[in-house]
């Protein structure tokens, strides 16, 4: 208890270094005692390690949002909660990881980050069966679990004794599953018997410490450095455009400079942009000012660093363009269009986006290109 006491009273001090070779937070040991803590919840409400004091089995889960890992294991983690509730067993997640160390590029298998708002976000759209706790602003309660990554789970008897950590089963594909590790450790904890196997390595996302802030720092210069142009595009062009002929999910976003709403959402479709853009996914803006507006244009899409491929309405005749884009569109903007990657029509609208649901439809897109799951994953609630 000293020893937290003093580390606690060291970071509150601020001589807790915050380099990449001095944050070193070792994985607790078996045998250890659970760390104290108080974190607050996605329900509002301030948690505490003794709020569970009469659960037999107290199982921590240190997960985040962004991690498709973590994702893949959303159900599993509350198939264990329902299992186990009438045996004395109760699971609680932290979410450890600082949302101001987590890059653009680290979210292209989520609709949301790591925030505490965005928790919320998470746990009531997949109907989370236990608390969910946030640790993302001082880490303390992380620093002293040693989560190596997301999700990584510890599992304490009724003496808060840690009996087991590490993964939850052997494979993150459910059906290649045959070792479920985390169940194997609890029944031994709730039939008295010695834990067969304490320790398993967790493949996920590594713990984002605030020390990799800086890494965010670097691609926010590097992404505002790239170069942004705009080209004209004809009835020919357009009709190419719709035909999607790149392989790849697209994004079209119809905008004005004039147009508040276009401009106010544009930053969102450049996130976007950002974040899925190493997978299958491609933005193209199209804007329906006039071809003798071309600077405005340009300066616009320079102050939102919009480096995706942009058009620009090549003739004063607009109607005749959009008509060959989509006949059924009234000419309003935005006007936003999900192709695939064949041309056909996944999603499209006028008017200002919902970006939460605009980002769950992408995904939901998505081919499952380099991580088989995420497809299932996205679809399996409707955006």
């Amino acid at each position: 208890m000293r020893q937290i006491k003093s580390f606690f009273a060291l970071l509150a001090m601020g001589t807790v270094a915050a380099t990449a070779a001095e944050q070193h937070f070792p994985v607790l040991p078996i045998g250890s005692s659970m760390p104290p803590f108080e974190l607050v919840g996605v329900d509002g409400q301030l948690h505490h390690a003794g709020d569970w004091a009469t659960s037999k089995v107290l199982v921590i889960v240190f997960t985040c949002n962004h991690c498709p890992t973590a994702q893949l294991y959303e159900e599993r983690i509350k198939a264990i909660q329902s299992d186990y509730a009438s045996k004395g067993v109760q699971v609680v997640a932290i979410q450890p990881n600082s949302p101001s160390a987590i890059r653009l590029d680290e979210l292209g298998y989520t609709d949301v980050s790591d925030s505490f708002p965005e928790m919320k976000i998470r746990a009531e759209y997949r109907h989370f069966n236990y608390p969910y706790l946030y640790d993302g602003d001082t880490q303390q309660v992380a620093r002293l679990f040693g989560p190596s990554a997301t999700p990584h789970v510890f599992v304490f008897d009724s003496s808060r004794h840690l009996r087991y950590e590490g993964r939850v089963d052997n494979n993150q594909r459910i059906k290649l599953v045959t070792k479920q590790d985390a169940r194997d450790a609890i029944d031994a904890v709730l039939a008295g018997r010695p834990v067969a196997v304490t320790h398993t390595p967790s493949v996920g996302c590594s713990t984002k410490w605030a020390y990799k802030e800086e890494g965010r720092n670097q691609e926010a210069e590097r992404l505002a450095a790239e170069p942004v142009s705009l080209t004209d595009v004809d009835a020919d062009g357009l009709k190419k455009l719709a035909q999607n002929t790149s392989g790849k999910i697209t994004l079209v976003d119809f905008w004005a400079t004039w147009c508040g709403p276009c401009v106010h959402e544009m930053p969102e479709f450049v996130k976007a942009w950002h974040m899925y853009r190493n997978r299958p996914f491609d933005l193209v803006t199209v804007s329906i000012n006039y071809p003798d507006e071309r600077k405005g244009v340009q300066s616009a899409l320079e102050r939102m660093h919009a480096a995706s491929r942009n058009l620009l309405f090549g003739t004063t005749d607009g109607y005749s363009l959009m008509k060959v884009f989509d006949p059924d569109w009234n000419g309003s903007v935005p006007y936003t269009a999900l192709l695939g990657p064949d041309g056909n029509v996944i999603w499209k609208y006028q008017g200002e986006l919902d970006m939460l649901s605009l980002r769950r439809r992408i995904l939901a897109a998505l081919p499952d290109d380099d991580y088989v799951g995420q497809k299932a994953y996205w679809n399996s609630i409707t955006p």
